[in-house]
């Protein structure tokens, strides 16, 4: 079976580079935003497998909390996703911006902009992606985490700095139909060997069906703070502002949700499956994997590895260039040369394929990394950047925005940090505290703004 499935992730590695060929692009909204022509198919097909990089880690989830994994991953960011597409996609897509920050920057000015880079920056750094593509890299090949790391950066920051955002399009609709039929196989196959749906519940140790999966209604709580990171969430700006029209961007959600509520079956039914039949696996980070070896012939579990390979990557690639867009577009000063703004893209992906591989060779859970860095930019980003969104007097001032950024960022570092072997302080989760600084700042914010105004 690894035989087999190193030959085709070879093959879909070849074919990869194959479809990020192109046109040489100029630069600018050309290399950023595919000259903002993504067709309603072409959308789809990007924003879908964007959404499930993290596919191990929600294998994960699923093997340590059973069902709670919908009510964590699933229910939520379906709810957010609609409230963006319905509110949000339209206006940012006829705002004629290019990312999060060039709208922190009409509403709040130059500090605000580079405090929100600086942010974005931090959240699109694909830590987890790579530390799970590693790992997909270390089972087939036997490499070590550091050359599987600098492997999987290297390729992934190869391919897509051939034809910028583009590139991340065309080997995306590959990847749809991969990670697609890879859960679509295995799914069938793991029920047989439990007995089918009803086999499955019945095999399932009791807080794996509950909704909560025995963490308690605080972490689930949290996690439904971090979905709001949908209204912030710098992939779905990325394609909306892309996108041919605002019609395409809002239909363009709309189907998404649709497609993540099928996949998320598939996904989190293999991982339920994957507790039942491997009860004892040493590494959940695996349990789709493993699942495959068990109930798979080889040739089908090294399709099913292939197709791991293409749900990773497909997160792993846009995030990249997210975050090497940001260097390129927003950190740095503005200009309007297309090729300026090329190359510093293209060496911010150096940049950022650098800082993701030390991420990933440093933690070891892909959902410790989602929750941390979640809590503290989603904390960060939330209120300053819905507020661009509201009419000007419910705004932050532009000294505050920055204020709010900064402070509950540091609230979120410092109680992550905090954490001992009892667990945060006052068992509170960092998010909570973090969010009562930004919206504290918005009060005092408002409270001055009327003093002065009388």
């Amino acid at each position: 079976m690894q035989n087999l499935a190193l030959i085709l992730v070879l093959i879909y590695a070849v074919v990869v580079l194959l479809l990020a060929r192109g046109r040489p692009s100029s630069g600018g909204i050309e290399y950023l935003l595919a000259g903002r022509k993504l067709t309603l198919p072409a959308f789809v097909a990007t924003l879908v497998t964007t959404w499930y990089g993290g596919i191990l880690g929600v294998g994960e989830y699923a093997w340590r909390y059973g069902i709670s994994t919908w009510v964590v991953f699933g229910l939520p960011y379906y709810v957010a996703a609609l409230l963006f597409a319905f509110w949000l996609a339209p206006r940012l897509r006829r705002s004629g911006a290019v990312s999060i920050p060039d709208l922190l920057l009409d509403a709040y000015g130059g500090r605000a902009r580079f405090t929100g880079a600086a942010a974005v920056f931090t959240l699109t750094l694909p830590v987890a992606y790579l530390l799970m593509l590693a790992s997909l890299l270390t089972q087939l090949t036997g490499w070590s985490p550091l050359a599987a790391v600098a492997v999987g950066a290297s390729f992934s920051a190869l391919y897509v700095g051939i034809s910028g955002f583009r590139s991340v399009v065309r080997t995306d609709a590959l990847q749809l139909g991969l990670m697609y039929a890879g859960f679509a196989i295995l799914l069938p196959a793991a029920l047989v060997h439990t007995g089918g749906l009803a086999g499955l519940w019945s095999s399932l140790p009791a807080e794996h069906r509950s909704w909560d999966g025995g963490l308690g209604w605080q972490t689930v709580l949290v996690w439904y703070l971090i979905a709001l990171q949908t209204m912030v969430e710098p992939g779905f700006y990325q394609r909306v502002f892309a996108a041919r029209t605002p019609t395409v961007a809002r239909t363009g959600v709309v189907v998404s949700v649709a497609l993540w509520a099928v996949f998320d079956f598939f996904s989190i039914g293999c991982g339920l499956a994957a507790r039942v039949l491997l009860p004892h696996l040493e590494d959940p980070l695996t349990a789709y994997p493993a699942l495959a070896a068990l109930v798979l012939p080889p040739w089908l579990a090294a399709f099913f590895t292939l197709a791991l390979f293409a749900t990773v990557m497909s997160t792993l690639d846009s995030y990249l260039f997210l975050s090497a867009a940001t260097a390129g577009h927003d950190l740095a000063t503005r200009t309007s040369s297309p090729e300026e703004v090329l190359r510093r893209t293209r060496w911010g992906l150096v940049a950022s394929a650098v800082l993701a591989s030390a991420g990933a060779l440093l933690f070891s859970s892909a959902v410790t990394v989602w929750h941390h860095v979640g809590s503290v930019v989603t904390s960060a980003l939330l209120l300053p950047v819905v507020g661009v969104h509201l009419p000007p007097r419910w705004r932050y001032s532009p000294t505050a925005a920055t204020a709010a950024m900064i402070g509950a960022a540091a609230v979120a570092i410092g109680w992550i940090l905090a954490a001992g072997d009892s667990g945060y302080p006052f068992g509170i989760e960092p998010m909570f505290p973090a969010m009562g600084i930004s919206v504290a700042v918005w009060v005092v914010d408002r409270i001055t703004r009327r003093g002065s105004e009388r």
